[in-house]
């Protein structure tokens, strides 16, 4: 069940609108401070693929500028092509919403020196994320110990250490609920329940789900947690 679980809430996440609006309605102005020349795509998630949605040529200037249809926020990518490589260092995720978004960076530290604003859902990721961070950094951080305790055949050190990361992981799934639940008037608590926590215990996605405003409930990403909650509930009636 767990992987059928997992594959379901792929889809649901990757999967995106494919109907588009008669104007645009997301102006996208930002600067790749030292790039002088290269190609940036505007890339969402359409079946488990990037699709690009624009393509930006910069030669010479490092301004840029899009315009975007954009039927509810969701998270989008901006993809650098430096003409050299295509790791991950070159997509910096950001969360859309209509309106405008400003963001600068440069070309030495693409994603860690990425400032975006206008956004309010990006606002509350990033502060979302600064705390999320510190629970996976804790994570590694035992998941180290362990391997160094199991090494040993240090049995008591593992049993303690797998206790750990199990609190740390209710720890994290509780501050995820919260965070969901304190921002249900906003598309990020959708989002991050399908994205981080789609395996929690169905009352816990039932109440996130419950407590979304009618807005986020009509959104892209509410819409997708209400049929995952759904889709679980099914699932639990058959098991």
């Amino acid at each position: 069940m767990k992987k059928s679980i997992l594959a379901f809430v792929s889809l649901l996440l990757l999967a995106s609108c494919a109907k588009n609006e008669s104007k645009t309605n997301l102006h996208i102005t930002g600067n790749i401070k030292g790039l002088k020349k290269g190609t940036l795509y505007i890339q969402r998630v359409v079946d488990s693929a990037l699709v690009a949605i624009d393509t930006i040529a910069i030669d010479g200037s490092s301004a840029f500028e899009s315009n975007i249809d954009l039927k509810s926020p969701e998270m989008l990518y901006l993809f650098l092509d430096r003409g050299v490589s295509n790791s991950l260092d070159n997509n910096l995720l950001f969360f859309a919403e209509p309106g405008n978004i400003n963001i600068d960076t440069n070309l030495d530290s693409f994603l860690s020196g990425a400032k975006i604003t206008g956004s309010k859902n990006q606002e509350l990721y990033e502060e979302y994320k600064k705390i999320s961070s510190r629970f996976r950094d804790d994570n590694l951080t035992l998941l180290e110990q362990k391997f160094n305790a199991l090494k040993r055949n240090n049995t008591k050190a593992v049993d303690s250490l797998s206790a750990r990361q199990d609190s740390n992981t209710k720890r994290r799934y509780l501050y995820v609920t919260n965070f969901a639940i304190n921002h249900k008037d906003y598309e990020i608590a959708p989002y991050i329940t399908l994205s981080d926590i789609y395996d929690i215990n169905l009352k816990y996605l039932d109440t996130i789900q419950k407590s979304m405003t009618p807005k986020v409930a009509e959104s892209l990403y509410g819409k997708k947690l209400t049929e995952y909650v759904t889709a679980v509930k099914a699932q639990e009636q058959i098991d």
